[in-house]
């Protein structure tokens, strides 16, 4: 079956052009009398969203629950917010799908692992920004990644989201359908973490395309997982046509993050801290320790630049 392409690609989407609101893209929603965020703990009728959220101007996202919480605590010493670093509450404790902080205008939300689970969050996600009636809303997905051809600790703000065969698509099965969703991300976003980057010491950062898979094991090369398919040979060829073509990272994530923000309009962009050269490392790091200084202050460092 052919796949449908939305024109994000076309009609989903007319680019970042002078538009502010969160916009999702269900009409269904209009006729409920209520929308629970599942996963969230959170629903239109017992939470006051606009009151809890309407002040929301950057959403930080990554796969840890406990990266996020240090996230958040981070942000709260470095805009000298008043009270106990220790006293910042999950909003989604009542569930253990996800982790959720606020910290003045900036909310830190774990995602956990892969396209589905990031997927989930996204849908609550945004739809939480239009019931709180948010505008000028920036996104960052910030966490790890292996590098390709960078060394250890370098900082991958992402150009475009490509897939396993290097397209700046996102394809969704949706009632027998293959949807496919461009994963372009604004432009201008990233040019400005660049350069905000330029003014950190020590801090290498590079502008590429991140590489979007569907698992940790065979789908990023790796050569120590339960199943491996292929030799090292084939491998590094992988990886080299990956790099000829602007591949500079490789994670779980950003093909289904850069779709959604940009079919919603949201402004958004993925900043990673590489683990190590994926080529030459076929194990992960298991320290931060193990990466050089830097990593300590990335990527929050160029977020919160």
């Amino acid at each position: 079956m052919a796949p449908i392409l939305l024109n994000s690609m076309g009609n989903e989407h007319n680019g970042y052009i002078e538009q502010e609101k969160v916009y999702v893209k269900n009409p269904h929603l209009d006729s409920m009398e209520e929308d629970i965020l599942y996963h969230f703990n959170l629903s239109t009728k017992t939470h006051n969203l606009p009151e809890m959220f309407g002040d929301i101007k950057f959403v930080c996202v990554g796969g840890s629950a406990n990266r996020m919480k240090a996230f958040a605590q981070f942000i709260h010493q470095e805009l000298n917010l008043q009270g106990n670093v220790d006293d910042i509450r999950d909003i989604c404790e009542g569930t253990d799908r996800y982790s959720m902080y606020k910290v003045g205008p900036v909310l830190s939300i774990s995602h956990g692992m892969g396209v589905p689970s990031i997927s989930i969050m996204l849908h609550e996600l945004i739809k939480l920004l239009d019931h709180a009636r948010c505008r000028d809303v920036n996104l960052f997905r910030i966490g790890t990644s292996g590098g390709v051809g960078l060394a250890p600790g370098t900082v991958v703000i992402t150009d475009k989201a490509v897939d396993s065969f290097f397209r700046p698509q996102f394809e969704q099965v949706v009632l027998g359908k293959v949807i496919v969703r461009s994963t372009e991300l604004d432009e201008e976003l990233a040019r400005d973490l660049l350069q905000c980057s330029a003014e950190i010491p020590n801090l290498p950062t590079v502008i590429g395309n991140t590489m979007c898979t569907h698992d940790f094991y065979e789908g990023q090369g790796r050569l120590d997982g339960a199943l491996c398919s292929f030799s090292t040979e084939e491998k590094l060829e992988y990886l080299r046509k990956a790099h000829e073509a602007g591949v500079r990272n490789i994670e779980m994530e950003s093909t289904v993050f850069a779709a959604m923000c940009r079919v919603c309009n949201l402004k958004g962009n993925a900043t990673s801290s590489c683990q190590g050269p994926t080529h030459r490392h076929p194990r992960v790091l298991q320290h931060r320790q193990d990466l050089p200084k830097p990593y300590n202050h990335t990527p929050n460092a160029v977020t919160l630049q």
